[in-house]
């Protein structure tokens, strides 16, 4: 809609940025902690681009207080980061690591230090490679409890103080590329096997959440979601129902779930045609429908455009870009369903993603529409080759990005939608799982690129000072 008057951003709008455990962290094996799946999955020759991995990433866990007091400087109001699992319980359960605990009380005490509101991932895809192990991970009922203990260990320990936190980050992409396309642990490609594991981590989200809400009366919980909106190519009836195909099958599925507890019946009846209908016990989706999130968190990127795709037509790809060379992507679809295609409307990133703020838009008033929940932007940002020049990073194109998207924002709200906050991935540069340290999304640059002796040295980029002064206004200077 295009109204006469903005309506202004909440007076405690959570203006803020995100990061993972473990691509910024380092320490991997410090103080106790144990590996995850992704400690071992970057040792497989050819698995991340130029053989880069997070055993150092950026040291946040030795620069935490010098990270913290950017943010400050910033005047970020909210900082998203996730709890790596095997630095709390080494093995995935049993016996607590006291260091690990104290690593965070640590980091959440420094951000309130400045009033900046902790907002705790509990799982970023680093699942201990102990339960990998010992029953397959995601594999198996055994990781609900093993996954709601954990959670509830960090309830207890943190629940005073944090206030905001996101249960999976990121489900359909931690399933979809592990399970189906091959690209993350366990590096399997069996769809049957990734339908079977992601109702395992429904379950597991929905266990957690009613912990949850029986243990921090006073808090927030809820997923985060990478969303893709879909867009038919043109009015052909064919391809607007192949849109609504990839809206359902992509989307709805998870998201469905998170709200409401129940599957889309076309997309059931596709994976039971199709023998990938994952087993569901008896109490399964009475736990599911009984879990209700706070809010939806939305982690969004891009947008994607479809076609109609037949029974014999394009399949889907399993190659990523992740070079960084523009236009390397591969068509992808699913025979019956629908396939991606160019959008002549947007442009791109050097790694093939859409430049679509209006998708964001989009995005927002869909999923307001549908689920009736507020929503918090858990991650969005441009990844980008960004160069150092005479000490200065001059990264006019990640301002351009993020100013365009926080417009989108602003539409949103003036549509009525209820928005908590904004996180931008990522408030430093960090390591950028498969494509290294070359592909930049921080607003602070980070002196390494593959060397782990580099000196990363901060360096604040002129999006640092252009987002501080959006969060000084409240949205009003873009």
């Amino acid at each position: 809609m295009e109204h006469k008057q903005d309506q202004a951003f909440p007076k405690d709008f959570l203006w803020g940025s995100a990061s993972a455990a473990y691509q910024i962290e380092g320490a991997w094996d410090a103080d106790g902690k144990g590996p995850s799946v992704w400690d071992n999955f970057v040792k497989i020759p050819g698995t991340t681009y130029e053989g880069t991995n997070g055993d150092v990433a950026v040291d946040h866990y030795n620069r935490y207080k010098e990270d913290v007091k950017l943010m400050a400087d910033a005047g970020l109001k909210a900082y998203r980061f996730s709890i790596a699992w095997s630095r709390i319980f080494p093995t995935g359960k049993g016996e607590v690591n006291e260091a690990g605990l104290q690593f965070y009380d640590n980091l959440i005490d420094e951000l309130l230090k400045y009033d900046i509101e902790p907002l705790v991932t509990l799982y970023h895809w680093d699942i201990p490679q102990a339960l990998m192990d010992e029953y397959g991970g995601w594999e198996s009922r055994k990781v609900i409890e093993d996954f709601t203990n954990y959670s509830v260990a960090l309830f207890k320990r943190y629940g005073d103080r944090v206030k905001y936190w996101v249960s999976l980050n990121e489900q359909n992409i931690f399933v979809s590329l592990g399970y189906s396309m091959a690209l993350h642990p366990p590096k399997v490609t069996d769809d049957k096997r990734m339908y079977q594991v992601n109702h395992i981590a429904n379950l597991a989200n929905a266990s957690v959440i009613n912990a949850f809400h029986e243990i921090v009366k006073d808090g927030k919980i809820g997923p985060s979601f990478a969303y893709t909106p879909f867009y038919p190519v043109d009015t052909d009836p064919k391809n607007v129902l192949a849109a609504e195909n990839a809206e359902d099958l992509n989307s709805h599925f998870w998201m469905d779930i998170y709200a409401w507890g129940v599957y889309p019946k076309a997309v059931w009846r596709y994976l039971e045609e199709n023998d990938l209908a994952p087993t569901v016990e008896p109490g399964d989706m009475e736990l599911l429908a009984s879990a209700k999130p706070d809010f939806m968190g939305l982690n969004y990127y891009q947008s994607a455009t479809a076609a109609h795709n037949p029974l014999d037509g394009v399949g889907q790809s399993n190659t990523f870009n992740t070079t960084g060379k523009k236009g390397t992507s591969e068509e992808t679809g699913i025979p019956g369903l629908y396939k991606k295609v160019k959008n002549p409307y947007v442009k791109t990133t050097d790694w093939d993603w859409t430049i679509d703020p209006d998708g964001l838009h989009i995005a927002l008033r869909r999923i307001d529409s549908r689920y009736q929940l507020p929503i918090l932007i858990t991650e969005n940002g441009l990844g980008a080759f960004d160069k150092l020049e005479d000490g200065e990073v001059h990264d006019a194109y990640r301002i351009d990005y993020l100013s365009s998207h926080v417009g989108a924002i602003q539409a949103a709200i003036n549509d009525g939608v209820d928005m908590l906050g904004y996180c931008t991935w990522s408030f430093t540069d960090l390591l950028s799982w498969l494509n290294g340290y070359q592909k930049r999304y921080g607003f602070v640059y980070v002196d390494r690129d593959i060397s782990d002796d580099a000196p990363m040295t901060r360096i604040p980029k002129d999006s640092f000072y252009w987002y501080k002064k959006v969060i000084e206004t409240n949205g009003k200077e873009l």
